[in-house]
């Protein structure tokens, strides 16, 4: 191929590289070997017991901007999450016991999404009893976690959305480990 064949090929490679791609909540989800493990420390109180709010925070994927993580993301994950460990109900009759809610107060990610990126996340978790309104459990929690040049090589974002679901996986399964812990 010759030089200038290759100036449109370059360029359509950087607008693709400009592009974000949202983060998606299944790879956010805490992994199976993970729940297999916490299901079996997951108090009966919590058994079944606990509903999830309308996520805040988050921000939708802009075209220019990067990945990023919007609240619906977050909240199917944690829903997903509760269920593969037990303490999200079957169904929604009868009202589970606990309400959680969580808010995406920060996404750390670079400017420039360079070989490797690593992203920061902090989510704000409250655990409520419903019937007294009273908050048996209340966390901030903050954590990181990267994705590897060798895992995306083309495209920086991609990097970027891995890093994204890798912190907010690891937080949300930081959450469940506090979790199981508690005797409401």
């Amino acid at each position: 191929m010759s030089r200038p064949a290759l100036l449109p090929a370059a360029l359509l490679a950087l607008l693709l590289a400009g592009c974000g791609t949202p983060s998606q909540p299944l790879p956010m989800t805490v992994t199976a070997a993970d729940a297999l493990q916490i299901r079996s420390w997951v108090p009966d109180a919590l058994k079944g017991q606990v509903g999830v709010a309308t996520v805040t925070g988050g921000m939708e994927t802009g075209r220019w901007w990067g990945s990023k993580v919007s609240a619906m993301a977050l909240q199917q994950a944690l829903e997903e999450s509760l269920f593969a460990v037990g303490m999200k109900p079957l169904s929604p009759e009868p009202a589970p016991r606990f309400e959680l809610r969580a808010e995406l107060e920060a996404l750390d990610q670079p400017m420039v999404p360079a070989l490797g990126v690593t992203v920061g996340t902090a989510v704000r978790y409250t655990l409520v009893d419903k019937a007294s309104g009273k908050t048996v459990y209340q966390r901030r929690i903050a954590n990181a976690d990267e994705a590897r040049f060798s895992e995306a090589i083309i495209s920086p974002n991609e990097r970027l959305r891995i890093a994204n679901e890798r912190a907010l996986r690891a937080n949300i399964d930081l959450l469940l480990r506090d979790l199981v812990t508690l005797r409401p």
